[in-house]
């Protein structure tokens, strides 16, 4: 994987560049949808691609794992051939499921000890067992497996996680470094920067993550409850240290504004299930604001759901219209608005690269932010 920078804005640390996989070119900044379990959710892959325009898409180790499972994925040939999806894929390493699932999972030095949310059965991931794992899923990018801390976490837990997360770091680099892919494409390996929100902590994990030299890096364990400004004084603090010819992913974030103040402090890479979860439960982005579609207010009108310029899904969906399929129960509605949320997020992460270059980003930025937070 090559990461190549185009651009940078004088006014803030905002950039563009282009990152380049087996399976394309990634321009950045790019906003990823999330394919948990090798779909993204109410959308089919062809929209994904031709009307979402999405370059990238997520998948999760610990749900691929479970289901299909890895003899599917490996005789299907990896997840590209298995959903069809033909562009790059990147791959959470499980880490936040391990977070997630606190009681039904025991932490020790060897790895993960948990039960699946499906069945029950249990299972051992080792930081070597979920390197092998995104080995058979053949994700372009990988990574590394660590564990994310929930908020709030006192100090001493976070120290104690955050080094092994390092150790588990040292042992993901050296299983990486002695395996290949399985499909005759080259894959690439993110390390994950911790520490909660104790500056020295982070400090030293960002620190640790520059050293490995790897593709690019990432940063986890925030919009994990912690405050808004809390989150974005630590990802420009993070950003400060890792390296600027690598690609710098931060990991869950996040809302339209957030992703802006994300890409102001030199993020190139961000996921979220939010476009596509507040889509199926009626809420739409707009470049104006957030709309409620279950309102009654939008019961009879006829406006296209974001008719300031092209509209993001076919003009003839109406906010009434979508309103209507909610109420009825119809499953297009949930359709409609995912696919729309999704495109709205690819077109912002467009429009900021559009601005970088332009020099505008800066001014444009804040402008959007104060319009986006609104609710219409």
């Amino acid at each position: 994987m090559d990461f190549r920078l185009t651009h940078t804005d004088i006014a803030s640390n905002a950039r563009a560049g282009v990152i380049t996989t087996d399976h394309g070119e990634i321009a950045t900044p790019v906003f990823m949808p999330v394919g948990t379990a090798g779909t993204v959710k109410a959308v089919h892959i062809r929209d994904v691609e031709e009307d979402v325009k999405a370059r990238i898409i997520l998948g999760n180790t610990y749900h691929l794992y479970l289901r299909p499972g890895l003899d599917v994925l490996q005789g299907a040939g990896g997840l590209h051939k298995f959903n069809g999806w033909t562009k790059p894929i990147l791959t959470d390493s499980g880490g936040y499921q391990v977070y997630s699932l606190a009681h039904r999972r025991k932490m020790k030095e060897e790895g993960v000890v948990f039960q699946s949310h499906i069945d029950g059965s249990r299972h051992l991931f080792t930081p070597e067992r979920v390197m092998d794992i995104q080995r058979v899923i053949g994700a372009d990018i990988m990574m590394a497996f660590d564990e994310c801390t929930p908020y709030p976490c006192d100090y001493d837990y976070t120290q104690k996680s955050m080094e092994l997360t390092h150790r588990w770091l040292d042992r993901c680099v050296t299983r990486f470094s002695e395996t290949e892919g399985l499909y005759g494409y080259r894959q690439a390996l993110f390390p994950i920067v911790q520490g909660s929100i104790y500056r020295d902590l982070r400090i030293q994990s960002a620190e640790k993550i520059a050293s490995i030299g790897a593709d690019g890096n990432a940063i986890g364990g925030l919009a994990v409850g912690e405050p808004i400004e809390t989150m974005y004084e630590f990802t420009e603090m993070v950003c400060n240290i890792l390296p600027k010819d690598k690609p710098r992913y931060l990991m869950g974030v996040g809302t339209p504004a957030n992703i802006l103040e994300g890409i102001s402090q030199g993020v190139d890479m961000f996921d979220c299930v939010m476009p596509t979860r507040n889509g199926r439960n009626g809420m739409i982005f707009t470049r104006n604001g957030i709309i409620n579609l279950k309102n009654e207010k939008w019961k009879a009108d006829f406006s296209e759901l974001d008719p300031e310029g092209t509209s993001f899904v076919d003009s003839a969906y109406t906010r009434a219209y979508l309103r209507h399929l909610f109420v009825a129960g119809e499953m297009l509605g949930p359709m409609i608005a995912s696919q729309h949320n999704l495109a709205f997020y690819l077109w912002l992460v467009d429009e900021a690269r559009r601005q970088i270059e332009a020099g505008t980003f800066a001014s444009w930025k804040q402008a959007m932010v104060t319009k986006l937070a609104q609710r219409l």
